[in-house]
């Protein structure tokens, strides 16, 4: 809240306007005041700091206020995250639609206000409800960070010491080492075992993260050069079509929520309908199709340009409709609703109750380490396909780029996450 209260005042800070600057032949006279790009920036930075902290612990808590042992309960807690990312991606809707339009036709300073406002309402509205939230009590006990890590140092400790005839297979294991080396509670090994159990999943889905990582990036240089006309003289933004995305989840999850989750529980008895691995597989599943799918599309793009004859002819339209693009981006959200919504859930519920807004961070690092896997890998791939004799990839020329071939890489990333 602070970093967007921070940010509208750098907004709504005077600074040369774009006539001024054509007027003036001193580049100087058009750059802003240095305290605001400080204050412009301090913000950014503010913001992700704050939200860092917010999200875990919101959505953490959140599901606190459900009793995960009352059957009733348990599947309204289901229910809960669902309802939760359809308000965040009900919101993402309102911002790319409404607040763009604000902020292109009237200012950025209100553009960035309305959601400074909106969230100290949101604050206020969570303070007044404060004396009925139900709050886990502490029991007189260590740390989990403490339990955990005493566990898993007496294990790297006496895997050391042990003999490597005596660290056979059936040694290898938590339970064995433990045994061998020293006295812990058993229910401080369950949860060292619970949170080392998350890490093979929290690695199979990097690969879904990097996939993820491409709808605001290369999907958008798709649409800039494609016919964006929607009739009327109105010509859409390219990056406007990521409200697909989140427009798809909103109409995805009610129909997910009161019809499959219901059919699903009726078959399986399950408080969930179906487990939550069953969940993520199916949303990494649902990528890879739109992995194959957005290849598909962008080598018919490639195709429209050699066919008339506008391969190097980067800024002009191709006479290919940006619709095209549309299959490829409610696939996206589709696979968001299974896979997006399921990771929090399940990582909620895998690790000990003191644990649980490290397990949701742990959810949102996974798509933190995605982003900065989905440069490396494009980096990778521009040094290995760029050269004289043939043009990389990734060329700024998209008729002469090979999006296809990458998008048939990441489909293969996410099929071996899948497997």
């Amino acid at each position: 809240m602070q970093g967007l209260g921070l940010l509208t005042l750098s907004a709504m800070l005077s600074s040369p306007s774009t006539y001024d600057c054509q007027k003036s032949n001193q580049i100087t006279s058009c750059s802003p005041p240095q305290l605001q790009i400080i204050l412009f920036f301090f913000s950014l930075y503010l913001i992700p700091i704050g939200q860092g902290g917010h999200k875990p612990c919101t959505q953490a808590f959140g599901a606190d206020q459900f009793d995960g042992r009352n059957q009733e309960e348990s599947k309204a807690k289901s229910s809960f995250f669902n309802c939760w990312y359809f308000g965040v991606s009900f919101g993402t809707v309102i911002s790319y639609t409404v607040l763009s339009y604000i902020q292109e036709n009237f200012s950025w300073g209100l553009g960035f206000g309305i959601p400074c406002i909106v969230m100290t309402a949101g604050l206020l509205i969570f303070l007044l409800g404060n004396s009925t939230y139900r709050y886990s009590v502490k029991k007189d006990e260590k740390s989990p960070f403490v339990r955990i890590g005493k566990v898993l140092i007496g294990v790297a400790m006496n895997w050391r010491i042990m003999p490597s005839s005596v660290a056979s297979e059936e040694l290898a294991t938590i339970d064995g080492l433990v045994e061998n080396g020293g006295q812990y509670i058993i229910d401080d090994v369950e949860e060292a075992k619970a949170v080392l159990r998350l890490f093979p999943i929290w690695v199979t889905c990097l690969g879904y993260a990097i996939v993820f990582a491409q709808s605001s990036t290369f999907f958008t240089k798709q649409g800039v050069t494609m016919d964006r006309s929607i009739g009327w003289g109105i010509v859409i933004p390219a990056a406007s079509l990521q409200a697909f995305i989140s427009l798809s989840i909103v109409i995805i999850v009610p129909i997910y929520d009161r019809i499959l989750v219901s059919t699903a529980r009726a078959l399986t008895g399950k408080p969930s309908g179906i487990t939550m691995l069953q969940r993520i597989g199916t949303g990494m599943f649902l990528s890879t199709i739109a992995m194959i799918v957005s290849a598909l599309v962008e080598a018919k793009q490639l195709e429209t340009a050699h066919e008339y004859k506008l391969v190097d002819m980067p800024d002009t339209t191709l006479p290919m409709s940006v619709w095209w693009l549309l299959p490829q981006y409610i696939l996206f959200g589709v696979s968001d609703v299974f896979t997006v919504i399921g990771l929090p859930e399940f990582f909620y519920d895998q690790v000990p109750t003191e644990f649980r807004s490290v397990g949701i961070a742990l959810y949102h690092s996974i798509f933190g380490l995605g982003s900065f896997l989905s440069s490396l890998l494009i980096s990778a791939i521009e040094k290995a396909t760029s050269g004289d004799c043939h043009d990389s990839w990734f060329n700024d020329n998209l008729n002469r780029a090979h999006l296809d071939y990458y998008y048939w890489v990441l489909a293969g990333v996410s099929a071996v996450g899948l497997s």
